[in-house]
């Protein structure tokens, strides 16, 4: 299986977590969608130019991180459940957790961020909306946070969308006034399949905060 991604990219994260739960192998393939060479040769294999995009063949494609989870799930049922499988309420559960989290955290915090190191053009409008919805996913998360380890109980799929923005979250929403969420932050970095993720992203990251100059 091929996964097309970017270390960066809080998707893709989020699916290499799930895959790092599971203890599914799988071939990386690194997606630049920062230059146009980069772009125009990733839009010869899926034109709306999203990552992450799973290949389990040459023929066949899984795009979207909730869906490519979904995919392992049915097809590796042999690995760690980061969804209920009874149905039910708890599955409910988790997937709601998984939109809320991709929805109402991930993406508003991905403006400010996109917005902070000058990849997006500043608009105040849209960030002033992002840090609402991020206050109401932090109210919520915090308090259900109180009496949960992880979101849904066992560390599911909702987990592997929520602790991704909140590496970017640290610097653009500050979130350590919620002990509970701050708790689950820490708690997420010792976990071993994000620490692995971190592993890789992190420096990257660091390096294109300090800029040319790190490079001399």
């Amino acid at each position: 299986m091929k996964l097309y991604y970017h270390p960066l990219s809080t998707y893709s994260q989020k699916t290499m977590i799930a895959f790092n739960e599971k203890g599914i192998t799988y071939e990386p393939e690194l997606v630049d969608l920062m230059t146009p060479e980069g772009r125009s040769a990733y839009s010869s294999i899926y034109p709306l130019c999203k990552i992450p995009l799973l290949k389990p063949s040459e023929d066949w494609m899984v795009p979207e991180s909730t869906i490519i989870i979904e995919y392992l799930e049915d097809k590796f049922p042999e690995t760690p459940r980061l969804i209920p499988s009874d149905g039910g309420d708890p599955t409910r559960q988790v997937r709601f957790m998984d939109r809320m989290s991709d929805l109402y955290l991930n993406d508003p915090v991905r403006e400010l961020t996109l917005q902070s190191v000058g990849f997006r053009a500043p608009d105040e409008e849209a960030a002033a909306t992002a840090r609402n919805t991020i206050k109401v996913s932090y109210d919520y998360l915090d308090k259900r946070l109180a009496d949960h380890e992880w979101l849904c109980g066992d560390f599911s799929m909702a987990d592997c969308a929520a602790i991704p923005p909140l590496f970017y979250a640290q610097t653009v929403a500050p979130f350590s006034d919620r002990p509970n969420l701050q708790r689950y932050w820490e708690r997420a970095q010792q976990r071993p399949s994000y620490s692995l993720v971190m592993r890789e992203f992190v420096p990257i990251w660091e390096g294109l905060l300090a800029g040319p100059a790190a490079a001399e």
